[in-house]
């Protein structure tokens, strides 16, 4: 439409070239052809600059902001931009006009005067616009509406609001266009165009130049405004998903952070702190390759997984084959007429275990952790390179490694270390000062860490981060005993487990302990196989009462009937006990039961 104005206000055309002789053989176009033809394509240049610098990010306000930048003072000397709130459960905005009164949030002002003293409202300040009133009148119709102080309708308008009067009263302002922001077939908000400065009013051209910005702004506040739901959606997932607190337990102490990266959205980063049986703890970190929705949702069934694997037991390198078979399925899942999806994933799977004071680790492409000894010098923990996950069919190795009591152990994702401006040797460098320097808590150390290696726009990808003090239960918490293979001696076993709490100081639980012990060794001694050993651990919270011996075969519960002279063992000891379990080992199994302390006190 601007280029159709363009060139009917310059029908005439160019002037001839005069004779050659330099004589006047033809006459001059009018003057005012010349100034209409200039405007034109003065407006015709600010459409163009408007496409360029409105829409730069995916950010309603800074949208917003350019819209408002872009019109002053080219074609206004104060512009507002007011937009609709958002449903807060999400979801689109209603189509079609809105009915007054109307709610508007200031999202953004400018004016050719510094600090915009002319604005009532401030930006992401709620206001109501009753009937009649320049912005609710526009959204109702539905279509630009000018007003100005000669025609009268503009002092009617402002009727409702002397504040408003009052200010146009003091800066001049004569004439206002409302121009509504609709994208899609919805009405988004209203832009409201002032002039004060300049002494013309708003022409039927100035209203399609701005009714051309504005749609051109609408579209890119649109974009922004859905990107924010689905950025918002992902990270309410991301956090319903994410640990809300780490686990208080007698082998660490746990401090974590999680960062979405700034632009790209959330992503797939997770951290977990999984307590174990035998007051071991599993550490977890995992990164989804990926953004968005489904990235956290992948990250949501591989956190699940991981726990439900964690829950019985399983060596580190075991769990991560039973998890790469997970991401080989849900590629699979996610792929079309045959060929697989592309899901896939790194992690870290370490176990920690405070009585021998040694961990166990394994990685599927996944960065190797930073350990900080207590006194030493931070270093990376040399591990085997496994594979990432989905590859499928792959093996994966473990390492273990002994760790003195306060060693600090740093996990996270590749986001933290990886930027475009740094290399990752450079990364594992500030990663090491970080960890090393001095602090209160491991809260604050988080914090450093972040501090050092993020730029301060935010990072480029998700940030898990994930540190642990080690803790080791002294000896003296710790008792143990070898059983010979005979039922009759059962009972002195039972005694010595009795006299090692009157020790502790544990004697209020010496009749559930009895039955326990009596019943794990009894079944180990007549269903398992020699060498069978009798281990109690215990802290301030829990006591642990564990039987090994080396059969491979795992007891359940089962309903004995009425007449049988057995099978209620099991379901005494998990009626008495907070939980009990088996995991197996490198030489048979363990049956473990916890007993709370917390209620006997």
């Amino acid at each position: 439409a601007l280029c159709a104005t363009a060139q009917s206000r310059g029908a005439g055309g160019a002037p001839p070239p005069p004779p050659a002789g330099g004589g006047g053989g033809g006459a001059p176009p009018p003057p005012h052809d010349f100034t209409l033809q200039f405007q034109a394509q003065e407006r015709l240049q600010l459409v163009n600059e408007a496409s360029v610098r409105i829409g730069t990010t995916l950010d309603v306000t800074r949208t917003a902001q350019e819209l408002a930048d872009i019109c002053v003072p080219a074609l206004a000397d104060f512009v507002s931009v007011d937009l609709l709130d958002p449903p807060e459960h999400g979801g689109e905005l209603p189509t079609g006009p809105p009915t007054a009164p109307v709610g508007l949030r200031r999202a953004a002002h400018r004016s050719v005067n510094a600090g915009s003293p002319e604005a009532v409202v401030k930006p992401g300040h709620l206001d109501v616009y009753p009937a009649p009133s320049p912005q609710a009148d526009a959204l109702t119709a539905g279509h630009t509406i000018v007003a100005s102080m000669s025609t009268g309708d503009l002092a009617q308008w402002l009727s409702w609001d002397p504040v408003r009067a009052e200010r146009i009263r003091e800066y001049g302002i004569h004439t206002t266009m409302s121009v509504p922001i609709q994208a899609r077939g919805t009405t988004l908000g209203v832009a409201v165009l002032t002039r004060f400065r300049n002494p013309e009013p708003f022409t039927p051209d100035d209203a399609l130049l701005a009714e051309e910005i504005t749609a051109r702004a609408a579209v890119c506040i649109d974009n922004a405004r859905r990107y924010s739901r689905e950025r918002e959606t992902a990270l309410a997932l991301q956090r319903s998903l994410l640990p809300r607190s780490l686990p208080r337990t007698a082998a660490l102490e746990a401090a974590s952070r999680y960062l979405p990266a700034a632009r790209s959205g959330v992503g797939g980063d997770w951290f977990d702190v999984i307590p174990l049986s035998g007051m071991r703890v599993a550490m977890v970190v995992g990164d989804v390759v990926g953004h968005g929705i489904q990235a956290s949702a992948t990250m949501g069934r591989l956190r699940t997984a991981v726990r439900t694997l964690a829950d019985i037991d399983l060596a580190p390198d075991e769990l991560l084959t039973h998890l790469d078979d997970l991401v080989v399925r849900l590629s699979e899942e996610t792929g079309n007429e045959g060929s697989p999806g592309e899901v896939g994933a790194t992690c870290l799977y370490a176990v920690y275990d405070p009585v021998s004071r040694r961990c166990t680790l394994a990685r599927a492409g996944h960065p190797s952790p930073v350990m900080l000894p207590p006194g030493g010098e931070p270093r990376e923990i040399e591990l085997p390179a496994g594979p990432p996950l989905g590859l499928g069919g792959l093996p994966f190795e473990s390492a273990e490694i002994e760790l003195r009591e306060g060693t600090v152990l740093s996990f996270y994702t590749d986001g933290l270390i990886e930027t475009r401006d740094r290399d990752v040797d450079a990364g594992h460098v500030l990663l090491c000062d970080a960890l090393a320097a001095p602090s209160d808590s491991l809260d604050e150390t988080c914090d450093h860490i972040l501090h050092a290696l993020l730029p301060p726009g935010g990072a480029a990808d998700d940030v898990a981060l994930l540190l642990a003090r080690t803790q080791g239960l002294p000896a003296s918490g710790v008792a143990t005993w070898d059983i010979p293979a005979d039922p009759a001696l059962v009972a002195p076993i039972r005694k010595q487990a009795v006299e090692q709490l009157g020790t502790w100081g544990l004697s209020e639980v010496s009749f559930t302990v009895e039955l326990v012990v009596s019943e794990l060794v009894t079944n180990a001694i007549r269903y398992g196989i020699h060498p069978i050993r009798l281990r109690l651990i215990h802290d301030a919270a829990t006591l642990i009462c564990e039987v090994s011996d080396t059969s491979h075969t795992a007891p359940h519960l089962r309903r004995a009937k009425i007449f049988d002279e057995g099978g209620r063992g099991l379901l005494l000891v998990a009626q008495l006990t907070q939980r009990w379990g088996s995991r197996h080992t490198a030489d048979g199994k363990t049956i473990w039961a916890e007993i709370g302390l917390v209620d006997q006190e």
